[in-house]
């Protein structure tokens, strides 16, 4: 009776992971985009330097060479503590186009990066806001017009894919299987009208839905979150959508080690408390029938007929192979196929130890 019972929660179990991998490939469906206007929309273009020096150097240049024909660049200079004032002042000055947000910090907001990108977005000259970061680059010289001609009066926030930087380490595969995942999940949500995240690399919306749910007010005091918390509140009517055009990548420059990688999802763990209770549902369930799919299909092979278990276990990843086949080509992610079971695995483990790590203790996440 007990074994039964087991083998049913295994079959719902497994149920729901076919759905969400099924409902994946509307991701990569063809759709029709309406562009509002033949001519280019201002953009201001605003980028997030702080301590960025090194990459001033380096990296400024793929920003400026854009092919598009009207846009601002702001620099958001939150306090940093390198050389990145002193090379701000040369770029300037070399560059009237592009202008230097220097935020300082004051009792209130000390450090608040929602502070500093609220004072650039209060600066910026023209309606239709892009956003990136300096320690990241375009894939593309027509990444601006990629994200840009999304923007229709329906459409007034833009949701991009974020690379990760590929290197020769088991930890990179698992980095960027992870981000595969977490942008599957973001692209499906919008698509059904639920959006819960964008990448702080690579997104876009308009003044007028930031002051229409007054910008970050409602989660200043939250550490975390920049992004998340924004769509949350600005959500309205299908109003969101994304794009993965290639053209459209941005990729970082840099790899995370393992545990600043670890300690950033701790912090988003915590942060989907936040998140609305439709997303909170849909997400924990997505993560707890994947543990349970896993966990259970070992009991069932000892103590059920394995040749049942193994069908749909077979199934399974016959599916998963094939979504993420799909994906991985559509995302220009090489290598990741080949180790799926092992990464899909580690990371099932890893957020159980993520449970638990923050049911000891939950990572600080809001301002003083």
């Amino acid at each position: 009776m007990i074994i039964s019972v087991v083998f049913y929660i295994f079959v719902v179990c497994a149920a729901i992971q076919v759905l969400f991998y099924v409902s994946f490939l509307t991701v990569f469906s063809k759709f029709k985009t309406t562009v509002s206007s033949s001519e280019p929309l201002p953009i201001s273009l605003i980028i997030f330097v702080k301590n960025g020096g090194e990459y001033l150097k380096k990296n400024l240049k793929n920003f400026i060479n854009q092919e598009y024909s009207n846009f601002e660049i702001l620099l958001v200079n939150n306090e940093s503590s390198d050389n990145t004032d002193e090379l701000l002042e040369e770029i300037v000055e070399k560059n009237k186009s592009i202008r230097v947000i220097d935020v300082k910090n004051n009792e209130s907001f000390w450090g608040n990066k929602k502070y500093a990108y609220t004072l650039a977005i209060k600066a910026a000259k023209f309606e239709h806001l892009l956003f990136s970061e300096i320690y990241v680059r375009p894939k593309s010289k027509h990444w601006i017009s990629e994200m840009s001609k999304l923007f229709t009066p329906e459409k007034t926030i833009i949701l991009g894919y974020t690379k990760i930087k590929k290197e020769s380490s088991f930890t990179n595969l698992l980095f960027r299987f992870d981000n595969v995942l977490l942008h599957l999940k973001s692209f499906v949500f919008t698509k059904f009208k639920t959006p819960f995240t964008a990448s702080s690399y690579n997104y876009a919306f308009t003044k007028k839905e930031f002051f229409r749910v007054k910008g970050f007010i409602n989660h200043i005091k939250i550490r975390e979150g920049k992004e998340d918390l924004f769509i949350r509140d600005a959500n309205e009517k299908g109003n969101v959508t994304f794009t993965i055009s290639k053209q459209s990548f941005i990729e970082t420059l840099t790899n995370e080690s393992f545990s600043k990688w670890y300690s950033t999802k701790r912090n988003s763990n915590v942060l989907k408390k936040n998140y609305t209770l439709k997303n909170r549902i849909f997400l924990n369930i997505f993560s707890l029938t994947k543990f349970l799919f896993y966990f259970l299909s070992i009991l069932l092979f000892i103590y059920y007929p394995w040749h049942i278990i193994l069908a749909i276990f077979g199934f399974y990843l016959i599916l998963q192979y094939t979504v993420i086949d799909i994906a991985t080509k559509a995302l220009k992610e090489s290598l990741l196929i080949i180790f799926l079971p092992i990464l899909e695995i580690s990371l099932v483990l890893i957020q159980i130890s993520l449970f638990f790590a923050n049911l000891v203790s939950k990572p600080n996440t809001t301002w003083k």
